[in-house]
């Protein structure tokens, strides 16, 4: 006879997955007050969204019991919380977008909303376990309400990019289980830290065991295709142009950084097993891949002639450089990695969110309003407006003392330290090509007279008070950035230290 399990309440230690609850609860919540309150102004809706999310951050913080929790699935060590920390303050920052003047389609919905905190309720699983199945589910959650988000802005190229958006990610989803599967029929577990002790046993990945080493090669590759995916690594980038494009402007930059960050986790978590068992074919793998992630984007990026779709091959190559922290493996890399994305969360956030608050509604479907030519002579029409964007472009393309510059720069620190000098090399000229790219628009902007019929063009009509003083948070954060870099190294070594990366 089996005897009967007993599992106390204690035992799960469900402050775990509290904050992931927070945002669930949220979700449902909005949804029953549309439910209940159906002529409510939409705006209700994003401080909703903003009260949650901060509840969330706070609980998240306060939690101070047994990293593990829930069967062991939940993982809460300190590169869970700083990356949650990240992920909830992007989610605040962009949801502060749908305060604008114009009512597009999806803010009309309350179901919008509640998507935006099921999706950040799934990459706050992701970040959180090291259980392979989670880490599915929660990637899941957050691409599918993500897939709907991008749809619900009813407009054909937007559908046309949630459809492309769904097409790659049900694929990417195959590769994943797939991947898997294999390393559970191998090492008999989805636990990414149990997989890592069978992984790097002696003699498990030497070429004599040729059996295992070809299926472990196999699990790998379905793996790194998937999160190749997320990051939008290359090859496996095509989607994000359209797909940005596609979108809103506040919802690109939300994709540009918020998803990535959960993506950075799992893989840090993932390919850190075969980085430090020191396999040639996989390192080989990540290195290549990281060198052209960084430069192919980057040159494509040099014929662009509209400043979103340079912003969505930008956010590839930048995705590189952060990938580049992980392939380096030392602990001033990882710290690299979560400065480098906070200092690029702020920076992006501010490019994409000045791209919507110029965001009108007088243009055809497959017409963008965001081309350098429409925003010829903007210095001579709005200089203010004009130097906001441009500041932002500055500091995205690394130049000193704005923001990105000093991730940029620890970041080739920690490779040169590391003995990587070619890769630290490679991020220099890759920094320089991306320069020449984000002070086009600059020139445009500055240095020529306004195109005709563009002087009567309304910039900023999507703006309002509230959304000029949260983008105006980021300039203040992108110019102060040198007074921001070592507290954040502090608590960043700190988190970091206690998940021993």
């Amino acid at each position: 006879m089996i005897e009967p399990i007993n599992v106390s309440l204690e035992s799960l230690n469900l402050g775990t997955i509290v904050p992931m609850s927070v945002a669930i609860i949220g979700a449902l919540a909005i949804i029953l007050t549309d439910i209940f309150n159906t002529n409510k102004h939409k705006s209700l809706y994003v401080i909703l969204v903003v009260l949650f999310l901060v509840f969330d951050l706070f609980t998240l913080l306060a939690f101070s019991g047994d990293e593990r929790g829930v069967f062991d699935i939940m993982l809460l060590d300190g590169i869970a919380v700083l990356s949650q920390c990240i992920i909830i303050g992007g989610g605040i920052l962009f949801v502060l977008l749908g305060l604008s003047k114009l009512r597009f389609q999806e803010f009309r919905y309350a179901e919008y909303f509640a998507l935006y905190l099921l999706a950040i309720a799934g990459l706050q699983f992701m970040v959180s376990s090291d259980s392979l199945i989670m880490i599915f589910v929660g990637l899941e959650t957050s691409s599918l309400a993500l897939y709907t988000m991008i749809a619900m802005h009813n407009r054909m190229v937007s559908i046309e990019a949630a459809i492309k958006y769904f097409t790659m990610g049900a694929l990417t989803a195959g590769f994943f289980v797939f991947g898997s599967m294999i390393f559970y029929a191998i090492t008999g577990s989805v636990e990414l830290a149990q997989i890592a002790q069978v992984v790097t046993q002696d003699g498990f990945l030497s070429k004599d065991n040729y059996a295992n080493y070809v299926l472990v090669l196999v699990g790998f590759v379905f793996m790194f295709a998937a999160l190749g995916f997320k990051l939008s690594l290359f090859p496996y980038h095509t989607w994000v142009p359209d797909v940005y494009q596609g979108s809103t402007s506040a919802m690109a930059g939300f994709l540009s950084v918020v998803p990535k960050m959960a993506g950075f986790v799992v893989a840090l978590r993932f390919f850190e097993i075969f980085i430090h068992a020191n396999d040639a074919i996989i390192q080989t793998m990540l290195y290549v891949t990281v060198i052209l992630t960084m430069t192919i984007p980057n040159l494509i990026a040099l014929q662009q002639k509209d400043i979103k779709r340079m912003l969505a091959y930008s956010s590839i190559s930048n995705a590189g450089m952060a990938m580049a922290a992980i392939v380096i493996g030392t602990h001033q890399a990882t710290t690299a990695l979560f400065l480098y994305w906070i200092l690029f969360t702020i920076t992006n956030f501010g490019a994409f969110g000045m791209l919507w608050l110029n965001r009108g509604k007088e243009y055809n479907d497959y017409e963008s309003p965001y081309t350098f030519k429409k925003f010829s002579g903007l210095a001579q029409i709005s200089p203010f407006t004009a130097s906001i964007l441009g500041l932002f472009l500055f500091a995205l393309a690394g130049l000193p003392p704005f923001a990105l510059f000093w991730g940029k720069m620890y970041l080739i620190a920690s490779a040169v330290n590391a003995g990587h000098i070619a890769l630290a090399v490679i991020i220099v000229l890759n920094s320089a090509i991306a320069a020449y790219y984000y002070l086009r628009p600059v020139s445009y902007m500055f240095l020529r007279d306004p195109e005709v019929g563009i002087s009567n063009t309304k910039f900023m009509q999507n703006a309002t008070t509230p959304m000029k003083s949260v983008v105006g948070f980021a300039v203040l954060l992108a110019i102060i950035s040198i007074l921001l870099v070592e507290p954040l190294l502090n608590i960043i070594g700190t988190y970091v230290t206690n998940s021993g990366f």
